[in-house]
């Protein structure tokens, strides 16, 4: 049995066949179980930024207005997710993407919002707001980063992307555990309950992908979300004592919530130079997908699907949720599925719609116990990861420079997960955009290729630099243009030759 995405079995035998992959039609009770697959994968990630800002605005004794930014996430991430999945072509991918607030700013946010009782939580949504419309402008620039990501450098990105996000895995396993060493220092480390619980939640994905036929084996992340989850509770390791505390309906009244925005020039200034990062990284998650789902990605829909990527940073403080991107956790459970609809992710968003307007449903998925997240990571992070090592598997390695490529991009990516004060001598801003070694791999994956198969060489068919004739053209009102002349020279071409050719 296959969970490939060629594989045919029960979940696509009545789905339509689009000319596009993403375009898949399921049957709606696939697209309802395998939306939620896709919201049980990322909603610890969607609401941790909302849990640890608003602990940071004096507010983690506060369960109302922690109800309110948990709810508040959730809305702006269902919204967001549907502008991605299903929105205009010219605002959203229309691809499998599923996008929530994103980790990248919640350390400059904690910063803007520390106080009491969310006094200063204004000035973080404002600088959020001002940013995220900055980050609107920029992003038909960013749209023409395709260029520069052949596959050498889209390879090794999507790699790092998952290796990147294991740490992530092991802090859901480990789940605040500590051991006291020598000295009397505590240092983090998981408890043997916490490995064994996420021990047996891996096994179950594992055993369930190996034997189960067709749709079942595609839903074994969730199964073994589920599974895990029954396991803990006689464990006394999961607690769903506190999901009737939450307030059944999102209130109306809510919108603005700690009141109006205020704008603070320095604040907006550090949140645009922080959605740069973001926009960043949006792009290389858009590459990434199109990658594993084998979509058409070229600078118009980068472009677009930034649009919907910032689209929550604007919508969102009005919820009081913050910056909003793609989210990576959900790339892996399409690389390790196979289930390539965009509906599929849009049913998704309206799931997270429904638990933002129904706070107490959130609640109930909440109280999942962090080591069961973190076996299934494990999982999913890795299938990241994989897709990359195929991506690679594309590139020629024989005579070239593109091994040093790979290796000094992966090398700079690890640094910081290895020593994460590793660029503490650095100014504060400069440190927060080198401390993302998903960034840092991206520079120099783009600046090595640019020297080493660009600069000084004629771009072939098929070589790294190589740029398909059919993205020539592309790129929409406002974003740069291409010519004929402009292709062909960018071939190594005489003009001449461009003559006639279908671009």
């Amino acid at each position: 049995m296959s969970n490939s995405p060629s594989a045919k079995d029960s979940a696509t035998t009545n789905a339509s066949s689009p000319t596009r992959p993403e375009d898949e039609r399921l049957p709606l009770r696939l697209q309802i179980v395998y939306g939620l697959q896709h919201i049980f994968t990322m909603y610890a990630g969607a609401v941790a930024p909302a849990l640890v800002i608003g602990a940071a605005a004096g507010l983690a004794n506060e369960p109302a207005a922690m109800g309110i930014l948990v709810s508040g996430a959730l809305l702006a991430a269902g919204i967001a997710t549907l502008i991605q999945t299903v929105g205009h072509r010219r605002i959203g991918a229309q691809m499998p993407i599923v996008v929530a607030c994103s980790f990248v700013p919640v350390s400059a946010i904690t910063s803007l919002a520390a106080g009491s009782n969310g006094e200063n939580l204004p000035v973080a949504f404002g600088a959020s707001m001002a940013a995220g419309v900055f980050a609107l402008i920029m992003t038909p620039f960013f749209g023409q980063l395709i260029r520069f990501f052949p596959p050498i450098v889209t390879g090794t990105i999507i790699t790092v992307i998952g290796v990147s996000l294991m740490p992530v895995a092991a802090r859901w396993i480990m789940d605040g555990g500590t051991r006291t060493v020598e000295g009397g220092a505590e240092v983090p480390a998981a408890p043997p309950a916490n490995l064994a619980l996420a021990g047996i939640t891996l096994a179950i994905i594992l055993v369930c992908s190996r034997v189960l036929p067709g749709i079942w084996g595609r839903l074994s992340v969730l199964l073994g979300l589920v599974a895990g989850t029954l396991v803990a509770v006689p464990l006394g390791m999961a607690d769903f004592s506190r999901v009737g505390e939450a307030d059944i309906v999102f209130n109306p009244a809510s919108v603005f919530y700690f009141g109006p925005p205020r704008f603070e020039l320095a604040a907006v200034l550090t949140m645009c130079v922080i959605m740069l990062v973001v926009l960043t990284e949006g792009a290389s998650h858009i590459i990434a997908v199109g990658e594993i789902t084998g979509s058409r990605v070229d600078a118009k829909r980068i472009s677009a699907g930034l649009r919907a990527d910032v689209s929550g940073s604007i919508i969102g403080p009005v919820f009081s949720a913050t910056p909003t991107s793609s989210f990576a956790q959900n790339i892996g459970l399409l690389a390790l599925t196979g289930i390539r609809s965009r509906f599929v992710v849009a049913t998704g968003g309206v799931i997270l719609l429904a638990l933002g307007l129904f706070p107490i449903l959130g609640g109930v998925m909440a109280a999942l116990p962090a080591p069961v997240l973190g076996g299934a990571g494990l999982v999913l992070f890795g299938s990241v990861a994989a897709s990359g090592v195929k991506t690679l598997g594309k590139v020629d390695f024989t005579n070239n420079l593109n091994l040093v490529l790979v290796a000094t991009s992966v090398g700079v990516a690890v640094i910081p997960l290895a020593y994460p004060t590793f660029y503490s001598f650095l100014p504060e801003s400069v440190e927060m955009i080198a401390h993302s070694g998903i960034i840092g791999a991206a520079l120099v994956a783009v600046l090595l290729n640019i020297c080493f198969n660009v600069i000084g060489r004629k771009a072939v068919a098929g070589s790294p630099a190589g740029i398909d004739t059919a993205e020539i053209g592309s790129a929409g009102p406002g974003e740069a243009k291409y010519t004929d002349q402009a292709g062909a020279a960018y071939r190594g071409e005489e003009p001449e030759a461009a003559e006639g050719r279908d671009v």
